[in-house]
């Protein structure tokens, strides 16, 4: 169960749920830092979850954007960077707005993304210019 009192709180892998999320390939699990924040920040951790993998362009309308590998390994292609592979301690920050996409991921991926503002859109694009 995750605490949450005052801005304060507590989140326990023990109690841990995931659920489906913005890909369908993943499973997400909340870890209250949203509600903690009235929605300025949003964590959570991301592993595999199986099913099809599709690795379509896209952004996020974000001002930050954290992600650090708890395990496993996870390959994006960057707008500007080209391929990055990440693999469990890596941590990559992706600006506002940078185009990506996914080409692939370990079966046991996990990962922690960190985000702002927690009500962050995603926008589908043609393509990542290299």
């Amino acid at each position: 169960m995750t605490q949450v009192d005052k801005g304060f709180v507590v989140s326990h892998a023990r109690d841990a749920r995931f659920t489906r999320g913005l890909r369908s390939f993943f499973e997400y699990r909340d870890l209250g830092i949203k509600a903690a924040t009235d929605g300025r920040v949003v964590a959570h951790v991301i592993r595999a979850a199986g099913g099809e993998f599709s690795g379509q362009p896209h952004l996020h309308r974000t001002s930050f954007q954290l992600v650090y590998v708890l395990k496993g390994w996870i390959e994006f292609e960057y707008e500007g960077q080209g391929v990055v592979r990440l693999e469990a301690g890596s941590c990559v920050h992706q600006p506002p707005g940078v185009r990506h996409r996914e080409i692939g991921h370990s079966e046991d991926v996990e990962l922690l993304e960190i985000v702002m503002p927690g009500d962050f859109e995603t926008e589908e694009v043609d393509s990542v210019e290299p």
